[in-house]
């Protein structure tokens, strides 16, 4: 069972500034090393601080003129590690290209190093300097939790902030892992899946309770003691306990069996399968690892793969591929090293972390992990016997996952090129952002941004926007393309100012940067439109509203005659409509782009009208909870019944006082109170 995350030990400054250009100096105890005006810049610059520098722990910052963070690095003394920058010696391209760029420096002592390797994680993984190793996917991992608020307990899928009361069980690699679980685990020990409200607004068992999934509490189908007796048997399921849970269901099964009380005994044989096939869906389980983290790291052709698989209770929870962004030049160690101490900057660290590569500062990591976690971490590379198993498994499956990615990137990095031939572009693009509308007869209408890079489509960056705009005639999808056009480059110039050109890495100086590095830039240096000249001058309009016409390419792509795929015409600015040939594969990849926008389009349209039309009215009155709203449609029958109550009438509601009845009766009668 995993426990909430420890906070951060004292002395470490948890800190979420940005760049530093947007934080005043010398703030949280950070000293500003570069003078401003001092006119000294990379190694001049580096020899004059190393004077003042205390041999201490620390991490310091080396920034560019800018003051953005190009790397972030801790140290035993902070005197001995920054001198070595200094005597330019020995140096890979890498770092000589990055002390070429150092303009500023920033320190901060530390009481000791542990204290140093925290906080340098956590600063790497909120400022994401350049010349670092950069985690590139860190979507927080999913839960199973068994709720203790009050109610009898619930099983449920959870992400973030382990605000909730009750027991947290993972991490998961996977939302479908959970899913599949929490689905045979409610076969299991029929526990309630639904919300609390829902739980309490319910007067008969729900189609959960006919189809055996659930034991029906909410209605008292159950015992308070029995369905607390289930929860202690699921608890017991996900700490391991498995065997002790069913052999115990073994032996309720032949004692019902004996009884010839058969359909009992067809309950607990159900209950059992159910188990089985959670377990037989987890792969690997081993007979030694009870709690372990394997990660597995492959290394060729310029990129990494470090595979991690999660063992918690003997049973295996699942893998995920990680790439991070590194240079060419660093060796596996390196980079898993740094990978590990950002990792679990926010995440639960189990007791045993196994690793393919020895790393050099092993015994240091260990000890910052335990500081953190609340307990013992070891940190080992095994050697033989089914641990050495374990990872021989995680390393084929590292390689199998880097080879995909190589083929992937290979694959789209030719699209781009293709891409940028065909209409023109100077380079082949980095960010790509593909916009669609999508309403019906103008109701619930919604703007959609997708992002397509080097590594395929950004999920994470898509964004979602709700046509707020009064002035619009229904329908007028080239107005609600203009409204989103202006928000969205309003926004992106009031958070990150007008485009430089260094926005998309055209002009960055070969430094010796790694060359696969597909990290996707902040400024587009696309806009694909779903439709034709008329939403091309809606976006260009919108452009110019904001100086932008010159910044970024516009290309609209329409359906053809008849709508056909692969009669596309597409537009641009100076140029005449053209198709392309039907088996041409920037068409087969625009065509992609197009559809995954009009996919996230339509969902997100479909999510809007469903929710609307789900609403309850009394939802939106402050103060009627679930008892009070149940009361009201019990009286009422319909919330427009409600809606057209006098106050007398909703006085005579059980649980609604006089106040609350007036609230109520403003509520849906505000205008004539008007």
């Amino acid at each position: 069972m995993a426990k909430a995350d420890q906070a951060a030990p004292d002395g470490v400054v948890d800190t979420d500034r940005g760049n530093a250009k947007d934080r005043p100096a010398g703030i949280d105890g950070w000293d500003d090393g570069g003078r401003a005006g001092s006119g000294l810049k990379g190694a001049e610059l580096i020899q004059a601080l190393v004077k003042i520098l205390p041999n201490a722990p620390g991490v310091y910052r080396m920034l560019n003129d800018k003051g953005d963070v190009l790397y972030v690095g801790k140290a035993r003394s902070l005197k001995k590690r920054v001198t070595a920058y200094a005597q330019g010696r020995g140096h890979t391209n890498r770092i000589a290209g990055m002390v070429r760029a150092t303009t500023n420096m920033e320190f901060v002592t530390t009481r000791t190093e542990t204290e140093a390797l925290l906080l340098e994680a956590n600063l790497i993984k909120r400022l994401r300097p350049r010349f670092n190793v950069l985690m590139r996917d860190d979507k927080s991992f999913p839960y199973i939790l068994l709720t203790e608020d009050g109610l009898p307990s619930g099983i449920y899928k959870h992400r973030g902030a382990r605000s909730r009361k009750g027991s947290y069980f993972g991490p998961f690699a996977s939302a479908q892992a959970v899913d599949r679980t929490i689905n045979s685990l409610q076969r299991a020990f029929l526990l309630r899946t639904c919300t609390d409200s829902m739980y309490e607004s319910r007067t008969r068992p729900c189609l959960l309770y006919q189809i055996k999934r659930c034991a029906a509490p909410c209605t008292g189908e159950v015992s308070d003691g029995d369905y607390a007796a289930m929860v202690a048997e699921a608890k017991d399921f996900l700490s391991g306990r498995s065997q002790k849970v069913k052999a115990a269901m073994s032996g309720a099964m032949q004692e019902a069996s004996e009884a010839l009380d058969f359909e009992r005994a067809a309950i607990y044989r159900d209950r059992l399968a159910a188990l089985s096939h959670v377990q037989s869906h987890q792969g690997i389980n081993p007979n030694t690892v009870e709690e372990a983290d394997v990660f597995a790291i492959h290394q060729e052709g310029g990129m990494s793969c470090i595979q991690v698989f999660f063992f918690r209770t003997g049973q295996n929870w699942g893998n995920r591929a990680y790439f991070p962004k590194a240079d060419a030049s660093l060796s596996p160690a390196e980079i898993l090293e740094a990978f590990l101490s950002q990792f679990y900057d926010d995440k639960p660290c189990p007791r045993q972390i196994l690793i393919s590569e020895a790393v050099s500062e092993q015994d240091l990591l260990s000890e910052a992990l335990s500081l953190r976690a609340g307990h013992k971490v070891a940190i080992n590379v095994p050697k033989r016997g089914e641990k050495r198993d374990l990872m021989d498994h995680a390393l084929i499956n590292a390689k199998d996952a880097h080879n995909r990615r190589l083929a992937e990137t290979s694959t789209q990095a030719s699209l781009l090129k293709g891409f940028a031939d065909v209409f023109g572009l100077e380079r082949a693009p980095r960010r790509i952002e593909v916009y669609d509308n999508s309403h019906i007869m103008g109701t619930n209408a919604v703007g959609c941004m997708i992002v397509a890079g080097p590594d395929g489509f950004v999920k994470n960056q898509y964004r979602k926007f709700n046509i707020k705009s009064k002035d619009l005639t229904p329908g007028d999808d080239f107005g609600m393309m203009r409204e989103v056009i202006q928000r969205r480059f309003s926004r992106l110039v009031k958070e990150h100012g007008l485009p430089q050109p260094d926005d998309t890495g055209a002009d960055a100086p070969d430094d010796g940067e790694d060359k696969l590095d597909t990290a996707v830039p902040v400024w587009p240096d696309v806009l694909l439109i779903d439709g034709g000249q008329g939403q091309l001058s809606s976006v260009r309009a919108a452009l110019d509203d904001l100086d932008l016409a010159d910044s970024v390419a516009v290309i609209g792509v329409a359906k053809g005659v008849d709508r056909d795929a692969g009669r596309e015409r597409f537009f641009s600015a100076g140029r005449k409509a053209f198709s392309l040939p039907p088996r041409d594969p920037v068409l087969y990849f625009v065509q992609r782009m197009r559809d995954e926008a009009h996919r996230f389009a339509i969902g997100t349209h479909r999510a809007r009208r469903k929710k609307e039309m789900t609403a309850n009215p009394l939802d939106e009155i402050a103060g009627i909870g679930p008892a009070r709203k149940r009361s009201l449609l019990h009286h009422f029958g319909t919330a427009k019944a409600v809606s057209r109550a006098g106050i007398e009438d909703l006085r005579s509601v059980e649980g609604i006082s006089e106040a609350m009845a007036q609230l109520i009766y403003d509520h849906f009668h505000e205008d004539a109170a008007g």
